[in-house]
């Protein structure tokens, strides 16, 4: 069984009934000139009350003698129809902060156990679309701990997800590599290769 094995059966329109994850919303706002304008947008029925995010995304990193590795997952996502190439990230829950949702998820999808060592300001993903936010969390995982040496993913059921890790250095050149294989790129990943790449470049 591979996550390269699921696929995309039928689409169609979604009743609002029918919704568990998701609202549209329509909204009435004023442009800088005074026009009364209106917009399509989305939200997540999932936030927490108490929450002012959705939920977080995780740069993990291992040391590893080798050299630094950040844990990359393969996905299958069905709104594009491909395995996408993705961080560690989840959901937050009721009561939950940012870098407490990082460690729970980091270890129910990777094994891994981490220390939180920077939280990001709350990012938007596509603010012209729909209002979902997130905070990227580093977690730093020490390679040497008992419980990081052979580590199990916790998933639920309905869960499919594979773990692997690439170096730090060589992450733009695997992103080449593995979206001429047929992946897509999640854009957290794609942006923080980038960075690195531009990092390199500008000698920063």
């Amino acid at each position: 069984m591979s996550v390269s094995d699921s696929k995309v059966l039928s689409t169609g329109p979604l009743a609002e009934d029918e919704a568990r994850w998701i609202k549209l919303i329509k909204i009435e706002y004023q442009d800088p000139i005074g026009v009364t304008r209106t917009w399509e947008s989305s939200e997540r029925r999932t936030r927490p009350k108490d929450a002012d995010i959705d939920g977080v995304g995780i740069v993990a990193i291992l040391d590893k003698p080798t050299g630094k590795e950040i844990i990359l997952q393969k996905q299958f996502r069905p709104p594009i129809d491909k395995v996408t190439i993705e961080v560690p990230a989840g959901l937050i829950d009721a009561g939950e902060t940012a870098e407490q949702a990082a460690v729970r998820e980091l270890k129910e999808e990777t094994g891994y156990v981490g220390v939180v060592t920077e939280t990001t300001p709350i990012m938007y993903n596509d603010p012209g679309f729909c209002n979902t936010n997130l905070r990227m969390v580093h977690v730093s995982i020490d390679m040497s701990l008992p419980e990081n040496q052979d580590p199990k993913p916790e998933l639920e059921e309905n869960e499919f997800i594979d773990v692997f890790t690439v170096p730090l250095a060589n992450l733009w050149d695997e992103c080449i590599r593995l979206e001429a294989e047929g992946y897509a790129i999640d854009a957290r990943v794609g942006t923080f290769a980038e960075g690195i790449l531009l990092a390199q470049r500008l000698k920063l």
